[in-house]
């Protein structure tokens, strides 16, 4: 049980947001599921969602204990770019899942840090898992970092929210772009039909800022660079098709004939530059293009 005293300034603000600024550890979405368990309380009388905090108040808090997670650690190889006590950077191929998920029960990412990571494991949120901080689609490839600790996992995701966390990646897209580079600034949400699909929604979409600069022109395709801002689920994908320049091989938001060659978008994380949750050191790691991408861009340049 964690007990907080509220200080005279700290009156009137939403209970799960409060719980998420001095509980460390805690996110907000895991604040509400307290609240509407009971799990915090006040004189012994469970505090609602819909309240807010008044000055001078000792609230309880009982927080769970970690559980593991159901899933099994798996002996699958990874390309470990970067490694020490705090953090963990992969180069992920095409093809790999990150989370398990329906369809995916195992030979995900999650499954190989398991294995790798043995018992460094975070447990944000009462969750025993790698601490994944950001994601990458199964059919993009490049690099993902994981915290192996729960200090690394809170750093790095305040690095995210902030944008200081920068990940640069690398495409091909269908047609050539007017200007040699460029901002998408449009916000992005569910598809209003087809809510597989991610869609520029601007009443209820959330901020999304996509700069992207061109790194070479071909006969119909450009190779493109891209730095997000933001995170939203299939940002650059929804951003270029946006544009009028959808990825080369993205069947969901470009052509639905697939690419020779190509298992999905041709779309690669290179670089990733983040602040050290340890040393405050600022990191910049970058991987190659892999073979799938590269030999599209050879055979673009035969066709020049």
């Amino acid at each position: 049980m964690t007990a907080l005293t509220l200080t005279p300034q700290e009156g009137g603000e939403r209970l799960d947001a409060f719980l998420a600024r001095r509980v460390e550890g805690l996110t907000r979405s895991a604040a509400q599921r307290l609240l509407e368990e009971g799990a915090v309380t006040c004189g012994g009388k469970p505090l609602k969602k819909s309240e807010k905090t008044v000055p001078g108040q000792i609230i309880q808090v009982a927080l769970p204990d970690p559980e593991p997670v159901d899933v099994r650690p798996q002996d699958i190889p990874l390309d470990v770019v970067y490694e020490d006590e705090d953090v963990i950077v992969v180069n992920k191929p095409v093809g790999m899942v990150v989370h398990p998920a329906p369809g995916h029960p195992d030979g995900t990412l999650v499954n190989a840090l398991l294995y790798h990571c043995g018992n460094s494991l975070s447990g944000i949120n009462g969750e025993l898992r790698p601490g994944i901080v950001h994601r990458i689609d199964r059919d993009t490839s490049g690099l993902i970092i994981a915290a192996k600790n729960d200090r690394a996992h809170l750093a790095l995701a305040a690095q995210l929210q902030d944008h200081s966390l920068s990940r640069v990646y690398e495409a091909v897209a269908v047609g050539n772009f007017r200007e040699d580079e460029g901002t998408v600034n449009a916000p992005i949400g569910r598809h209003p039909v087809d809510r597989k699909k991610m869609a520029v929604e601007p009443r209820n979409g959330r901020p999304a800022v996509t700069h992207w600069r061109v790194l070479h022109r071909y006969p119909g395709y450009t190779h493109v660079e891209c730095r997000l801002e933001t995170g939203r689920t299939h940002q650059i994908r929804v951003h270029l098709a946006y544009l009028g320049h959808p990825l080369l091989g993205d069947t969901v938001y470009g052509s639905k004939k697939p690419c020779p060659g190509l298992a999905g978008q041709c779309l690669h994380a290179r670089r990733l530059m983040f602040r050290h949750p340890r040393t405050g050191e600022r990191m910049e790691l970058e991987c190659p293009l892999p073979g799938y991408f590269q030999a599209v861009l050879d055979k673009l340049e035969r066709m020049s």
